[in-house]
């Protein structure tokens, strides 16, 4: 309760320098605050906090993974996160990437950071045809390098921005296109065993983090250097979310708590339930 009251006293301002330049708006304390309470919720739901452990925080320069950062960077400051945060980004060399932009940042606020370059842009060119996306090479090359980072600082877990409309996107894309039920989790091992990857907002709204992101007056540095734009397919469900989001507000969080609320009697997978010893009891006769 003590931790709570203090987050609600300095709820306008934050006590992070990282919150210099946030508004002092009722507006501003209402969207940080729930941001933070969805923050929370997913830490403490998904057990994803071990005190005194190192996490990775990967910081690409978009508002996500901003947003990220500076909840966490808040909520450390105030002492609910009892663990060390290094903020690390990959420098991809996409053409035109302002290299000068994150390591200004972070140095300006006191951060502890780590910059890495590692030419995966031309891997990716190389391997694709023209005109294909790069989103998914591109993504996965990333990750091997975080994983590889990770190990080099000694860090437990990779920390990556992914939302809520993220999880949901690739949820109903799974279940399109891959006739799965599958979505982003909140918190998984690698296939190495040797580091867990976690994602806080799972449970935060892209719009409320895009508001954040402008609150904040971050520096963004834009996802389309290399010109390649992200896969159809994610596109036309982000386009179908939105539209049900818009005649029936609210369907988004619902859905994103149905993800945790599966009744694995009432769907059809037999390795979930055992429908073969299901069977009703007969009634003898008297």
């Amino acid at each position: 309760m003590e931790a709570q009251a203090t987050l609600d006293e300095d709820a306008d301002t934050g006590i992070h320098p990282i919150f210099a330049k946030a508004p002092r708006s009722v507006e501003f304390n209402k969207l940080r605050k729930r941001l933070i309470r969805n923050t929370r919720e997913a830490l403490e739901k998904f057990a994803m906090v071990r005190p005194g452990e190192k996490w990775l925080i990967a910081l690409s320069g978009g508002k996500d993974s901003y947003g990220l950062l500076a909840l966490l960077l808040d909520l450390k400051a105030r002492g609910m996160l009892p663990v060390e945060l290094l903020a690390c980004n990959l420098d991809q060399g996409q053409p035109n990437f302002p290299k000068h932009i994150l390591p200004a940042f972070l140095s300006e606020l006191g951060i502890e950071h780590r910059i890495e370059y590692k030419d995966t842009y031309s891997i990716v060119t190389d391997k694709l045809p023209q005109g294909a996306t790069y989103c998914s090479l591109c993504s996965r090359l990333r990750r091997g390098n975080l994983y590889r980072i990770a190990r080099e600082e000694g860090c437990t877990a990779l920390v990556l921005g992914h939302h809520r409309d993220d999880s949901l996107e690739t949820f109903f894309m799974n279940m399109f296109h891959g006739g799965k039920l599958a979505a982003m989790p909140a918190k998984l091992v690698n296939d190495e065993g040797d580091l867990e990857v976690l994602r806080p907002l799972i449970f935060c709204a892209e719009e409320d983090l895009q508001k954040f992101s402008d609150h904040m007056q971050f520096p963004i540095i834009p996802c389309d250097l290399c010109g390649s734009q992200d896969g159809l397919e994610r596109d036309a469900m982000k386009a179908m979310l939105t539209d049900i989001e818009k005649r029936m507000p609210g369907r988004k969080d619902t859905m994103i708590r149905a993800m945790g609320n599966i009744n694995a009697s009432h769907m059809l997978d037999t390795r979930l339930f055992d429908f073969a010893s299901l069977a009703a009891q007969q009634k003898v006769a008297e």
